[in-house]
């Protein structure tokens, strides 16, 4: 049998009012979804733990079926793994976003403002390119890296900050998805001693290195917003994981655009396949991910296909934009993996779930349990559901499972 595991992440949502109080989910042409759900068994399944805050990280690990209870030591050493940063001891690795910040009525400025009057205008950057990024990050790490810290570009907006002997593990940060539109100054690093002022003097120093770089002077030109400003959060030290080939006897794969999920794979295991245009935004290259994932399946049991896109539109506050986001992934990526898996010559499972909701209205995770459905191509035990949604999948005869179950589930039972 092969097992096919779709994470459309954040889709879940709330009802919305320009869409006569119906989710995303419920709103979006999705022909493929709905088709599994009738034809299959749908829940909810419980991805973040009692206790734990509803990032990717948590809620992306319990799917792949590793209990952050267990496994969990932060975000950043995952992607660590995936940009092939090696955490030796105690090194502990910080998420580095380049933002955008500006002024209160959202513009940027001729010289923007100074960290402590500065509102967070955007998390990604203007979702910068990773090219124009690594030569930001380049730029940052040449003035404010040094034998304590150091600096390595990841992709888009998203890097990484290495600092040496746990320095500044216990504090508190705010990830910037989370406070778009807000003051700065309200989510400074806290914690005792001196190491909050240290990350928070980097963070207003990175202002006074990328404000005038040409890549953001370019940007500006362009009409687009420069990436004016570092933000560390999800700091972790390294990971350990049982291999999942070990746990469940199956060899897998994991398709993102996204370290953490790259990461995630390589301490589980997994091989992870690169896909040239995968971007985790809407111009993402779905056919090649698409094709890459069938690839995969002509050698290994599992793959995971992980699409960010739904996310990012959810952080951004555009329902239009996730309901795109939630259409192409129903139609560039579920139609023809559902169709390869139909093709086959054996039975085929497919998984398709949120890690998370990410509602539109609230522009960040909430820890609500989410909708699956797992269909079965011999099509067998379907539950009545007749479609994909928030609120359909509670009536579904899986109930309500805990998430880093759901992969056992899918194993354990496939004989039935």
């Amino acid at each position: 049998m092969k097992y096919i595991v779709i994470i459309g992440d954040g889709m879940a949502d709330l009802p919305i009012t320009e869409l006569g109080g119906k989710t995303i989910l419920q709103a979006a042409n999705k022909p493929n979804m709905d088709y599994m759900a009738e034809h299959g068994r749908s829940g909810l399944a419980v991805t973040v733990p009692e206790g734990f805050s509803p990032g990717s990280d948590v809620a992306n690990m319990s799917i792949f079926g590793y209990d952050p209870a267990v496994y969990y030591t932060g975000r950043s050493p995952l992607e660590a793994l995936s940009m092939g940063v090696s955490l030796q001891g105690n090194d502990l690795a910080f998420r580095t976003n380049l933002i955008t910040i500006g002024n209160a009525d959202g513009t940027v400025g001729a010289d923007g403002p100074v960290l402590n009057d500065a509102y967070i205008i955007d998390y990604s950057g203007g979702h910068i390119t990773s090219e124009e990024a690594e030569e930001l990050i380049k730029a940052v790490d040449k003035e404010l890296g040094n034998s304590r810290f150091k600096f390595y570009p990841g992709i888009s907006y998203r890097h990484l900050l290495v600092a040496q002997d746990n320095y500044g593990k216990e504090l508190m940060f705010t990830p910037p998805h989370d406070i778009t539109g807000k003051k700065a100054s309200d989510y400074f690093p806290k914690g005792d001693g001196d190491a909050a002022q240290v990350y928070l003097d980097m963070m207003a120093a990175s202002y006074a290195v990328l404000k005038d770089h040409p890549v953001n002077r370019k940007r500006v030109a362009e009409g687009k917003l420069p990436a004016n400003c570092i933000w560390f959060w999800g700091q972790g030290n390294a990971p350990k994981f049982e291999l999942f080939e070990k746990i469940h006897h199956k060899t897998g794969a994991v398709i993102s655009a996204v370290d953490l999920l790259k990461g995630i794979g390589i301490c589980a295991g997994l091989d992870v396949i690169e896909v040239e245009g995968a971007t985790g935004f809407l111009d993402t290259n779905y056919m090649g991910k698409a094709d890459a994932a069938i690839d995969a399946l002509k050698t290994k049991d599992f793959v995971f296909v992980h699409i960010e896109a739904p996310d990012e539109c959810g952080h951004i506050g555009d329902y239009q934009k996730k309901m795109q986001a939630v259409v192409d992934l129903d139609s560039k990526i579920v139609a023809p993996l559902l169709e390869y898996a139909k093709s086959l010559n054996e039975p085929c499972r497919i998984l398709v779930m949120p890690d998370h909701p990410t509602p539109v209205a609230l522009k960040t995770h909430t820890s609500d349990p989410i909708p699956f459905v797992l269909y079965d191509t011999r099509e067998i035990n379907a539950d009545g559901v007749l479609v994909y949604d928030e609120y359909s999948a509670r009536n579904g005869s899986l109930g309500e499972i805990y998430a880093p179950d759901l992969v056992s589930l899918m194993i354990d039972s496939e004989n039935e």
